[in-house]
Order: structure tokens, then sequence, then C-alpha cells
């Protein structure tokens, strides 16, 4: 699909008429790709840098109902977040699983944690099941050893999902471009075409490895860049509307804090909730919620301020484990799309979606990782009348296609599970590729040494940090970004992508820099 010379197969048929383009290829676009595709229409998705490298490989990978924006009111958001929460859990077994949480209530907390058993109250009925209990202090110790007991009140038990948000992007865009979309990544959008009436009615693309130009032209521009929006809209003379959001997050290895279950809890000093959650092997800190400025990077990383405002927090639910700055492995920042409505506190900031049609360009913003159906539905319909043949979109097909194939025999069933989950169809090819000694785990992380073979072969690599960053994620979950494991992976990855011992030798020095400099302790 992505193998071979496809960039340069898609550049040459980019002068063909298409229904739509797409600009943005995180999740909010790969939704609107795959909601467009299987509509019929011909649709293009571009972006300027890899797929999922903005906000969306970058959350808390949670799929949650947003327990906390009960907080403020935002009872539909809510609604809407528990239905496709349930629905994804359905749907995506293997990529999207059920998450326990705990609520851990210290001596002080505002609000304290009864509050919070209101809302899970309210949370059960939206999503209609009783999944919430509450417990005592000495209960919650004993359903979590390692929180930290001094002030602990008591809490709650419920349940939320969580996924690998970068490879639910690529199942939907793989999906998206087997239903007849196309998709290219490192295709920069460098200016909107406009026709006589000054509305928007094309882009002017650069591919970023080659340097080539060309003028592409739809009756429909959707953007969906998510914290990049007004970048574009600032070519149409628009007053800029968002307010970016960096929300920053730890990564501990798992002995260091070996948690069976996500914990909540509000911060000691702002009473922000922040979680800690196993997540493939590691458990991960987060998040920050501070006003990010006004240049947005696609590898932004977090400051002083957050790494000691996180550990703070660390330290205070779990400090029995005697967690340090060594114990800390990794780290990593994403930039929230919110809107901006002038909110001291940047936390009570809306993040429910928006569109804007402004000239023609249609910008969705806002939202979250759980709802990208519902926000590319939206977007679909409210450019619906100037799409051709007017097509309708359907709202009860599947949001992701179902995996028909038996369950291989050689593999344990989870293990077979969790790569069904993340590779749909491709699957059993996925197993093919494999070579001897392949199906084995990559250092101990649920990752196998097949899905970096199949990585490089199929799902369009450009760059390393692409490989080992968002396909396979082997630079959150391994110690110094996997650069240990540089010559396996070097032995796999450096035949299926064509590159020579000078290319390899330069994208591994790039990758190096960019850990060091956005991924590391370093602060």
């Amino acid at each position: 699909m992505w193998n071979g010379n496809w960039r340069e197969q898609i550049w040459s048929d980019l002068a063909q008429a298409w229904d739509l383009i797409v600009i943005g290829g995180g999740i909010t676009g790969a939704g609107i790709l795959r909601e467009a595709s299987r509509a019929g229409l011909k649709t293009l998705l571009v972006e300027g840098h890899d797929f999922a490298s903005g906000t969306s490989s970058r959350s808390s990978k949670l799929v949650h109902g947003g327990l906390r924006y009960l907080r403020n009111a935002q009872v539909k958001l809510t609604l809407d977040s528990v239905r496709e929460r349930e629905r994804l859990l359905r749907e995506g077994r293997g990529l999207i699983e059920p998450l326990s949480f705990l609520i851990a209530g210290y001596l002080g907390d505002r609000p304290p944690a009864w509050i919070f058993g209101m809302g899970l109250l309210v949370y059960d009925v939206l999503g209609q099941h009783w999944a919430h209990q509450r417990y005592n202090a000495p209960k919650l110790q004993e359903l979590c050893p390692q929180i930290n007991a001094q002030d602990l009140v008591g809490g709650y038990h419920y349940y939320d999902a969580q996924t690998d948000d970068a490879r639910l992007v690529l199942r939907v865009l793989r999906e998206a471009v087997r239903a007849g979309g196309t998709a290219i990544n490192y295709t920069r959008v460098a200016g909107l075409l406009r026709d006589r009436a000054g509305q928007v009615c094309g882009v002017q693309l650069q591919d970023q490895v080659t340097g080539a130009a060309k003028e592409v032209i739809a009756p429909v521009v959707i953007s969906a860049v998510g914290a990049w929006a007004d970048r574009l809209r600032a070519q149409l003379n628009e007053q800029p509307r968002l307010r970016p959001l960096r929300g920053s997050h730890l990564i501990i290895p798992w002995h260091k804090l070996p948690l069976t279950q996500a914990v909540n809890f509000l911060h000691p000093i702002d009473q922000r909730p922040v979680y800690a959650v196993p997540w493939e092997g590691i458990t991960l800190i987060g998040t920050t919620d501070v006003d990010h400025g006004a240049e947005v990077q696609t590898d932004p990383r977090l400051t002083e301020q957050e790494f000691d405002y996180l550990m703070m927090g660390v330290l205070h639910a779990f400090k029995p484990a005697g967690l340090s700055l060594r114990d800390v492995q990794a780290t990593f920042s994403g930039i929230r799309p919110v809107v901006n409505t002038g909110q001291t506190d940047p936390s009570k900031e809306s993040r429910e979606s928006v569109l804007w049609d402004e000239n023609g360009l249609l910008t969705i913003a806002g939202g979250k990782l759980t709802t990208f159906r519902l926000m590319a539905l939206q977007a679909l319909r409210a450019v619906r009348s100037r799409l051709p043949h007017h097509p309708h979109f359907k709202t009860k097909q599947r949001l992701l296609d179902p995996n028909d194939t038996p369950l291989i025999a050689e593999l344990d069933p989870g293990v077979a599970l969790r790569l069904f989950g993340r590779y749909g169809a491709d699957t059993p090819s996925l197993l093919e590729a494999a070579q001897s000694s392949e199906l084995h785990s990559i250092a101990g992380a649920p990752s196998l040494w097949a899905e970096l073979r199949w990585a490089a072969r199929e799902e369009g690599v450009v760059h390393l940090d692409d490989l080992l960053l968002r396909r396979v994620r082997l630079g959150l979950l391994l110690p110094q970004g996997g650069l240990a494991y540089s010559q396996r992976i070097r032995a796999i990855a450096q035949p299926e992508l064509g590159w020579s011992d000078e290319r390899w030798e330069q994208e591994l020095r790039d990758y190096t820099a960019l850990w060091n400099r956005c991924y590391s302790v370093k602060v």
C-alpha cells in the first residue's frame, strides 16, 4: 500500500480531479478521509510532516468519556465521549482496551472525592451501566499498594479505556486508503488557491522529500491540522482563534512504579487531575496544561517547571515508591488545539470541537481523540452541499473494519489479538513477512521484531523517527529511545527501506539528536 515508490506514484497522479482535499494526517483528518472514502468521494489527504506526528501521537493514550469535563458542565461532550468509547471498545479489540481506574482522594482535596463520586454516577448513567465503586482508604491501599497512605481518605474505582494513539491513526488511515482514499505524508500545504470570488478551491503542495511542487484543485478543502489551524487561516487574513496548550508527560519504567491499574489524583499545587497510567510495559504520568505560545512545533518539549510539577505530583501520590529524577526514562509533550475563550485557567477552556467556514476553507478544531468519528461526520455534513452528488454519510457503519481472519495457532492468543487490533487486515501479511525469531518481543516491550519489518516495508516510513516514535513505539518504551538496539533495528529496517549506509548513519544521527532534544530527561 505504501511501499516502494508509492510517494512518486501519488505525486504523479495529483493532477487528477478530486472531490475533497483534507489537510492534516492526525486522527481527525484520518477520520474524515475514512468517512469520505467509503461514501464514494475521491479524497486526498496531505500531511506536512509524518502521519500522527502532532498531537495524535502525544496524548495520554486514554480513550475516555471525559469525567473531568463534567467538572466544567460539558455534559454533551461527556455523553458523546462515553458512547464513542463503548463503540471503540466493541470494534477495536486489541487496540482499544478497557482500563481500570482508581480515584485517590486526599485530605484537603478541592473538590473532595465525594464530588467525583457524583460525577461517576452521571458517568455510569450516560454509559448505561453501573461500573463504579466507592472504597475507604484501607481498601484503596489494598487495591494499589504503591499509593501514598498519608492523608488518604478513600476514593473510587471505575473503568475507562486506552489505546496506542499513533497506531489508531495508522489503522484508520490504511482502512481509508483500502476504501479508495489517498494519503501522503511529508507533503506541505505551501498556500491556498482561491477562485475569482475569493473562495478556496485548492492547495499548493510542496514535497518535503524532493522539493517538488504542484497545485491541486477540489471543490472542498477541509483543514484538520489541529494546533496549526491558525497558520492556514492567516492566509485568509483571519484572526487567531486557538489557544495552543501544552500537555507534557513523564515515562517511568514499570518496575519502578508497578501499577496494574491507572490512578487519578489531584495535584497538590493546583488541584488539577493527574493520571498515572500503565501502558505498553511502562508507567505514564501526565499531564500538564499550560500555554505553549504562538510558535507551534512538531516536536515540542516540556519545561523544567513542567517536569518539577509532574514529579511533585508523583511523589505526592506514590511516596512509598521512593521515585527520583533518575527513575524517569523519557518525556514527551503534545499541543492541544483548544479554542480560546479567554479563561484565566487553561484547564477551564472547552474541549468541544468547533467548525469555521471561512472563504470556502472549512476548519475543524478542538475535540478529543475519543470523538474523532463524530468530528469527521460533523465536518463532512457541513460541506455536503458543495460535494459532488451530495453524498449521505452513514452513522451506523463500523468505525473500524472487522477482523475476519482466524487466530494464528502458533501465536499466544493475547499477542495475536494485539496484532489484529493494531494492524487489522494487514495482520496476515505482517506475519507472512516475518522471518524466523521475529515473532519475539523487542527487549521485553510488547512490540515484536516482525512489526518493525512490516512498518519499514509497508507503512510509509520516510525518516527513522517515523519508524521508532510512531509506527513501533520503541522511542518511548525503551531506555534512550531504543538506541542500544540500533544494530538489530538496522539489520531489519535498512534493507526494507532501501537506504544506503550513508543514509542510515545520517538518519540515526538525526534521530539521536531529536530524541535527546525533545524526549530525554534533560530539562
